[in-house]
């Protein structure tokens, strides 16, 4: 038997006669993935914009267990991502800056910072691009 956590499978369908794609991995609901006009239609998420999103899931998930781990109580959690991409092509993410957000009663500023320390080696997406993107975190703790 194959282990899941060592092995993901995925699938990607054309729908129709443009670039509006049908993604799904393993069972999971399908997401629409599309491109911007002319070319496609706009009506699904785009591949970096999803890049976006599993950096910021990734790290948030991280970032939860650790904290957690810790006993800080988390109230709210957010983060809001944005990249800038790069003038040349590939027109990869250059650069992308991630906002996190936290509620919580027993969490400061220095422990989150040293807790930052622990995702990179922990977040798989990250560690993938930290090569040829760079990540810049910016946080916000309330209480």
């Amino acid at each position: 038997m194959i282990d899941k956590s060592k092995q993901l499978n995925a699938s990607l369908n054309l729908v129709n006669d443009r670039l509006l794609f049908e993604g799904l991995v393993d069972g999971n609901k399908p997401i629409a993935i599309d491109y911007i006009p002319p070319f496609g239609d706009n009506l699904g998420y785009t591949s970096l914009e999803l890049m976006l999103l599993s950096l910021s899931s990734c790290v948030g998930t991280a970032l939860l267990v650790f904290l957690r781990r810790q006993g800080k109580i988390i109230e709210v959690f957010s983060i809001n991502s944005d990249g800038t991409r790069r003038q040349t092509h590939p027109t990869a993410f250059d650069e992308i800056h991630l906002h996190i957000k936290i509620k919580s009663s027993n969490l400061t500023s220095e422990e989150f910072e040293k807790t930052l320390m622990l995702v990179e080696s922990a977040c798989t997406v990250w560690y993938m691009i930290k090569e040829s993107t760079r990540v810049v975190f910016h946080h916000q703790i309330v209480a």
